[in-house]
C-alpha cells in the first residue's frame, strides 16, 4: 500500500492529485469504501460504478488503461477532492466541520450533544428503525424548507427482492417508503443525478460514515457544486455491511429464509429477520461474517463522525436512537424538532452502556485502518489488554 504525506496543504498550495493518484492510493489499495463520491463529482462523466460486485468506481475510458484519465492529465482533480479516504481526509474534514483536528481521545468523533431520541409520530416510529429518528428528520427538513430532496436507500422494484438501491425522497410518503435498515450496501450518492434532474438543489444525504464524510470533504477541498448541494448529512452508525450474495448463499441456503419472504431486518447481536408470513427468525451474526463487504474491511468510521447528525440503534432501549448532533446545523435541526414536538429526547447518559459501546466500536473500527496509510485514524487507540487480562476496550 502506498505511504503518503499527511500534512495539511498550505493556503496557497495547489491541489494537483487526479484519478491516477486516486486509483493507486485508494481504489486498488483496499481503502475504497465504495461511497461513489468520486463518481458523482466527476464533471466529465468518465467514472462508472460496479454496484453488483466490487462496489468500486472504475474509469470508462480505455485508451490510458484503468488507472489513466485524459482529463486528469489536463488538470481535472474533482475525483480526489471528493474522496473521503484520500490523503489527509480526516484532519481536513475535522478542521472544516469543527475548526480543529480531533484529540486522540475523541475516538467516536467530535460532537455538540449526544441524546437518546425518537419520533413522536406513531406512523414514523412504526415504519422507521429504532425510534424512527432519521425518517423524522428528513420529513421535518422537507416540510420546513431546509432541503428539497433526500438521497436514501430504497428497495428495488416492488421491494419483494430485498435489494437495496439508491433512491430519492421528496415528501413524507417517499421517506416512509424508504424507512428501515438494509445491511447490504447502497451508494446513496448515486441518486444525486436523479435528484438534480428533478429540480432539487438542496439535498440531504443519508448513508454510513463513508458516505456521510463525502459532503464535508468536498466542501473542505472546494470540489464544486456537488458539495454545495449536499446541504445536510445524516450518518448511520455502522460496523460493516454485507455483500448482496448473503441472501441466497447464507440466509436461504443455510436457514431456508428466502429473500422474497423477508419483510424487515435488524441486527442486535444477531440477525433479526421478520418475514411476510409473520414468522420471526434469529440467525447468528458471526456466521454471516464471511459475507462482509470488501469495502468495509479497512473502514475506520463506525460513528459517522463527519455527519451533521449521526444516528445508531445501539444500547438498551430498542425504541430509542442514539443521536449525535455534530455540526451547528445538525444541532439546529434537532433543537427545532424538539421545540416543534417532532422529536422527544433524553440525555445520552441515560444509557451509559450505549455510550460505552459507541466508543468501543469506534475504536474497533479504527484498528482496521492500515498503518501504511495516513496515521490520524489510528491515533489514540486504547492499548489492547495483555492476554488473559480483562478488556475495557475490547473490539466489537
Amino acid at each position: 500500500m502506498v505511504s503518503m504525506s499527511v500534512e495539511l496543504r498550505g493556503p496557497t498550495e495547489r491541489w494537483k492529485a487526479e484519478w491516477a493518484d486516486l486509483y493507486e492510493e485508494v481504489v486498488t489499495s483496499g481503502l475504497c469504501t465504495g461511497c461513489a463520491a468520486c463518481v458523482v463529482a466527476c464533471p466529465h462523466d468518465v467514472l462508472g460504478y460496479d454496484a453488483g460486485g466490487t462496489y468500486r468506481p472504475f474509469h470508462l475510458e480505455e485508451e490510458l488503461g484503468p488507472g489513466g484519465c485524459t482529463h486528469g492529465l489536463r488538470g481535472c482533480t474533482s475525483c480526489t477532492r471528493a474522496c473521503p479516504r484520500f490523503r489527509s481526509w480526516e484532519p481536513e474534514a475535522d478542521s472544516f466541520l469543527f475548526g480543529r483536528p480531533r484529540e486522540p481521545s475523541e475516538q467516536a468523533g467530535m460532537s455538540r450533544t449526544v441524546l437518546l431520541a425518537r419520533a413522536t409520530d406513531p406512523e414514523v416510529v412504526g415504519k422507521g428503525q429504532d425510534g424512527g429518528v432519521v425518517s423524522a428528520i428528513l420529513i421535518w427538513c422537507l416540510e420546513h424548507d431546509r432541503i428539497d430532496a433526500a438521497l436514501v436507500s430504497v428497495l428495488e422494484g416492488d421491494g419483494s427482492g430485498w435489494r437495496a438501491v439508491p433512491g430519492v425522497a421528496t415528501n413524507r410518503a417517499e421517506v416512509l417508503a424508504a424507512a428501515g435498515s438494509r445491511y447490504t450496501y447502497s451508494a446513496n450518492t448515486l441518486a444525486y443525478a436523479d435528484a438534480i434532474a428533478a429540480g432539487a438543489e438542496r439535498l440531504a444525504l443519508v448513508g454510513m460514515g463513508c458516505q456521510a464524510s463525502a459532503p464535508v470533504v468536498m466542501k473542505a477541498r472546494k470540489a464544486g457544486k456537488v458539495g454545495r448541494r449536499l446541504a445536510l448529512s445524516i450518518g448511520l452508525m455502522c460496523s460493516k455491511t454485507f455483500d448482496d450474495a448473503i441472501f441466497e448463499e447464507f440466509f436461504d441456503a443455510r436457514y431456508g429464509i428466502a429473500r422474497k419472504d423477508i419483510a424487515k431486518i435488524n441486527i442486535k447481536g444477531v440477525f433479526q429477520i421478520w418475514c411476510r408470513d409473520g414468522s420471526y427468525h434469529e440467525v447468528p451474526l458471526k456466521e454471516g461474517h464471511a459475507w462482509t463487504r470488501e469495502g468495509c474491511k479497512l473502514c475506520p468510521d463506525f460513528a459517522a463522525e463527519h455527519a451533521d447528525i449521526s444516528a445508531g440503534g445501539i444500547g438498551a432501549f430498542s425504541d430509542w436512537t442514539l443521536t449525535v448532533a455534530r455540526s451547528e446545523q445538525g444541532q439546529e435541526v434537532i433543537d427545532e424538532m424538539v421545540a416543534g414536538g417532532a422529536l422527544e429526547v433524553r440525555p445520552g447518559d441515560d444509557d451509559p452502556d450505549a455510550l460505552a459501546l459507541m466508543s468501543r466500536l469506534a475504536s474497533a473500527s479504527r484498528r482496521r485502518w492500515p498503518a501504511s496509510a495516513a496515521p490520524e485514524p489510528r491515533l489514540g487507540l486504547p492499548a489492547r489488554p495483555a492476554r488473559g487480562q480483562p478488556s475495557r476496550q475490547a473490539d466489537g
